[in-house]
């Protein structure tokens, strides 16, 4: 019997580095971390987990690359050179398996709220802003735009310097940077705004910006949503984003879809899922993950036939962390929620983070 692709090695292209599989563990806030930005032991040996379970790429949790990005209690974050000691224990760790491991960067903006970070929330222009003690965000400034810029830089370099093999910079699900790129949030009327080059501008900066400062070695991408009605990030212009990026020498774009087997909402008419439609769009790309509402070796094989590279998933994970090392079984099919919280420790969630996932629908049997 022929084995399933998704088990196959693959090979970032550009520096030419293996990974075991086609399986990416993507970014889940888990709150298991301290005040004070350092990851916690219990974060770790989550990673860890997932890593000795076969995963071929193992993503942490978002971390804000500054104080005021931070957007949750119980994140941890890489904007001071005293977090570098225990994310070093943590890429130690995950080097002694076969799994690679990538740091998720990023920066809540509107979303970081004031009674966390102490600063009024920044975003792209000036917007209403629940989580600001006026009502509003800050829009950003030249010096605000040139910090971020440097926060960002500061945070892969910390990151390299802690021996992670790559960074993903997020810009999905309505953070700062796709604050940036959404056409109801970036208001602006300068460089920063107006355009798709225009929004765009921050996150190619960062680019390059880290490229420059970075071994050429070094793995750096940036995970997407290709659509967000509500922050005004259309497919038309994430398609014309993916074509901005790919000229970047960016290693991976990582689509988040949520459901990688739903249509697009803003083409009528259309059989294709968004990432037929994104991968359909060039001859030459680089390595693209799409994430959503895989479960099963199927799943993961009917998304590889979609046209993506590796296979990103989340949810599954948390209940399976041996997921990866299953797929061998082309009829794996793990069981679904709800997981008991014993069956939750066992997969190395603390208190925390099963409290957490209480929020989740029928997640957790209680």
């Amino acid at each position: 019997m022929p084995k399933s692709k998704i088990i196959q090695p693959y090979i970032f292209s550009r520096i030419n580095k293996k990974i075991q599989n086609r399986t990416v563990l993507a970014a889940m806030t888990n709150k298991q971390s301290y005040d004070n930005g350092v990851i916690s032991d219990d974060e770790i040996q989550w990673l860890l987990k997932r890593a000795k379970g076969g995963f071929g790429i193992i993503t942490t949790a978002a971390t804000n690359v500054s104080k005021e990005g931070k957007a949750w209690d119980g994140e941890f974050g890489v904007y001071d050179n005293s977090h570098i000691p225990s994310l070093t224990k943590l890429t130690s760790a995950i080097h002694k398996t076969k799994s690679l491991i990538i740091a998720q960067l990023f920066h809540g903006g509107i979303k970081s709220p004031q009674k966390i970070t102490g600063f009024i929330p920044i975003s792209a222009s000036e917007l209403d802003c629940k989580e600001s003690s006026i009502g509003k965000s800050k829009k950003a400034s030249e010096k605000d735009i040139k910090k971020i810029i440097n926060d960002f830089t500061m945070s892969a370099i910390r990151c390299y310097e802690a021996g992670f093999d790559g960074i993903e910079l997020h810009a999905a699900h309505g953070y700062l940077l796709s604050q940036f790129l959404g056409k109801k949030t970036n208001l602006r009327n300068d460089n920063w705004g107006g355009s798709l080059e225009n929004r765009s501008r921050l996150i190619i900066k960062i680019l390059k910006s880290i490229r420059e400062n970075i071994s050429e070695s070094f793995i750096i991408g940036i995970r997407i949503s290709p659509e967000i009605e509500s922050i005004g990030i259309d497919l038309n212009d994430s398609i014309n984003l993916v074509d901005i990026l790919r000229k970047e020498s960016v290693d991976f774009i990582h689509l988040s879809c949520w459901d990688v087997f739903s249509k697009s909402n803003s083409i009528t008419h259309n059989q294709k899922t968004l990432t037929e439609i994104i991968t359909g769009s060039y001859k030459k790309l680089p390595t693209i993950i799409s994430t959503g509402n895989i479960w099963s070796s199927l799943d993961a094989d009917k998304l590889l036939k979609q046209g993506a590279d590796l296979v990103g998933v989340g949810r599954v994970a948390i209940g399976h962390p041996n997921w990866a090392n299953n797929l061998s079984n082309l009829n794996y099919q793990p069981k679904k929620p709800p997981f008991s919280v014993n069956e939750l420790e066992k997969a190395k969630l603390n208190k925390t983070f099963i409290s957490y996932m209480k929020n989740w629908n029928d997640f957790v049997k209680e």
